[in-house]
């Protein structure tokens, strides 16, 4: 849609090596890794594991590259980078015709003959006609693959802690804490953009924000303590649970006294589950733990408010059928709360709807109004077309 507003004309739109992206040089690796294993996959008659492929390679495609990378085709001026995205995307999308001919033999040819025919000077008329992809080895990059599959997975708790917290991804959080990966700046700032905070930090340990719950196990304690039960029980309810489960791990067993009486619990003499700590909320998988700072700031409540505004706005727009690139004059009548939040970016909102115009004020008469509860506060916005 926005290479047609463009005109992008992959012959003369050249992007330089220096313009490439980590997202543009990672989506490059995962093309040729995908050339390499379904080219090998064929010939050995892997047409299941080949296909497999392919579809885990087109939802990378399009659930992380594409989204990642839509506001680099927004700028109006033909800078370096939007030229690296296109010429990426293309790239891609006219290789994974090719890969995926065989098994899709129409949808990639409607793909090629809207990419490549008639728009490349001399190229074959079908994509049937165009030999099988080489892989280019100088582009597969398997540390990078490997690091983007940690960004992504951290990606992924962080969503899921967010919705054990009930915290909307559009509400600015301070702090994201990772343990079991190590990243680059570059990849930490993707998952700060995808997870919306302010800073990702890499920990070592994450004791600090985790802890355990102890309860006793009714089975194997009754009958070796019997009336001493509800007094272990008021013990472990207090007791730090990452130091109990330390040593639990260390010795096998934790000893302590009763009013003088020696009790000794075992891992089966105990109900384990983790338990959060407050401000804080946490999710693991895979040797991966990630944590979010839940306390919020009334900075990173405006934000929020900000967020909330601009989703809104993108919203009525499609709603009232304008096209991408049209410009709208924007109005609001909203709380003291959120106006304050409206009024203090108003640069930010107007960049993201392509407002020339946002005011305080009723809506005119030919515009598209809506009224909205944006996080408890009420508020009527407008847009129309200029």
């Amino acid at each position: 849609m926005y290479a047609a507003i463009d005109g992008y004309d992959p012959a003369a739109h050249k992007a330089d090596e220096a313009d490439l992206t980590l997202m543009d040089r990672w989506v490059l690796s995962r093309l040729n890794s995908l050339v390499k294993a379904v080219d090998e996959g064929l010939s050995e008659y892997k047409i299941t594991e080949s296909a497999r492929a392919i579809q885990a390679f087109v939802d990378e495609l399009s659930n992380w590259y594409v989204r990642l990378s839509k506001s680099r085709f927004w700028g109006k001026e033909w800078t370096g980078d939007k030229k690296a995205a296109y010429q990426t995307l293309y790239t891609v999308l006219t290789t994974l015709a090719k890969v995926a001919a065989p098994f899709i033999p129409f949808m990639t040819e409607s793909m090629y003959r809207n990419l490549v025919a008639g728009v490349v000077e001399g190229a074959p008329e079908s994509v049937h006609l165009c030999d099988f992809p080489a892989c280019d080895e100088s582009r597969i990059d398997k540390t990078l693959e490997a690091e983007m599959d940690e960004v992504a997975q951290a990606v992924q708790l962080g969503r899921a802690a967010r919705s054990t917290a009930n915290i909307k991804v559009r509400q600015a959080l301070s702090t994201l804490y990772v343990k079991g990966a190590a990243l680059s700046d570059a990849c930490a700032a993707l998952i700060r953009d995808e997870l919306n905070v302010e800073d990702v930090q890499f920990i070592e340990d994450a004791r600090a924000f985790t802890s355990y719950q102890i309860k006793p196990q009714m089975r194997t304690l009754g009958p070796k303590y019997g009336k001493l039960l509800g007094r272990i029980g008021a013990y472990l309810k207090d007791v730090d649970g990452n130091a109990f489960v330390d040593a639990l791990e260390a010795d096998g067993v934790v000893r302590f006294d009763i009013d003088g009486a020696p009790v000794e619990l075992t891992r089966d003499d105990c109900l384990i589950a983790p338990a959060q700590k407050p401000g804080f909320v946490a999710e693991s998988d895979g040797g991966m733990t990630v944590v979010i700072d839940t306390n919020l700031t009334p900075a990173l409540i405006e934000k929020g408010f900000v967020r909330e505004v601009i989703s809104k706005l993108q919203t009525m727009r499609k709603e009232a059928g304008f096209d991408v690139v049209d410009r709208v004059t924007v109005t609001y009548k909203t709380t003291d709360t959120l106006k304050k939040a409206v009024a203090g970016n108003l640069d930010a909102i107007a960049s993201a709807v392509l407002a020339t115009e946002i005011s305080e004020a009723d809506a005119p008469a030919d515009a598209y109004a809506k009224e909205w509860n944006i996080n408890g506060e009420k508020a009527l916005l407008s847009v129309r077309k200029n």
